[in-house]
């Protein structure tokens, strides 16, 4: 079973960055909580090479334990919300679907939501 990463490029309407990222990084912390298959999601801010932000450009990088964990992020009651408000605020988005093909084993350990003072030393 082969996890799934997603990388989406976003080219976003002037002016409408900050809330763009806003919307996105909720809707990261949201996935993270309310579903188990994902295993990562970020937004990431692209820089030039002098470490400069690239304005109206946005990233978010997300891994998924498999194909089910993916279908179910799709399947997730928020997305159409999100779409909609999303939608006025974009250029464009390029999707890139991938395999991960390292040789690292899963990680297995608490999740956030498995963690309480019980685990402690």
């Amino acid at each position: 079973m082969s996890r799934i990463s997603l990388i989406v490029e976003y080219e976003i309407n002037e002016g409408r960055a900050q809330d763009f990222a806003a919307l996105m990084r909720d809707h990261a912390r949201r996935t993270l909580f309310e579903e188990a298959g994902c295993m990562r999601f970020e937004v990431l801010q692209p820089v030039d090479e002098g470490g400069n932000p690239l304005p109206d450009r946005l990233i978010v990088s997300e891994v998924y334990a498999d194909e089910a964990a993916v279908a179910a992020h799709r399947a997730n009651p928020r997305m159409d919300g999100l779409r909609t408000s999303l939608a006025p605020m974009l250029k464009s988005r390029r999707l890139i679907r991938s395999v991960i093909i390292d040789d690292r084993p899963e990680e297995t350990g608490l999740t956030p939501d498995q963690l309480n003072a019980s685990n402690d030393g």
